[in-house]
């Protein structure tokens, strides 16, 4: 299982991290995802999903 969110897809992004000198170094930027319990289909799964997803309610929550 890769590292994304269930809800939404977001997935890691790539890009340079740029020194004062101006070198480039490739990175990956990693997204903010959490593991929590869900409900999806009727049926309470451990997901991933990330912080956006929890704040605009796109999953319902299972305690």
């Amino acid at each position: 299982m890769s590292y994304q969110c269930a809800a939404c897809g977001k997935g890691a992004q790539t890009g340079n991290v740029v020194s004062h000198s101006n070198i480039k170094s490739k990175t990956r930027f990693m997204p903010n995802l959490h593991n929590m319990k869900v409900r999806i289909d009727g049926v309470v799964r451990r997901r991933r999903i990330c912080t956006s997803c929890i704040r605009s309610n796109a999953v319902e929550k299972v305690k």
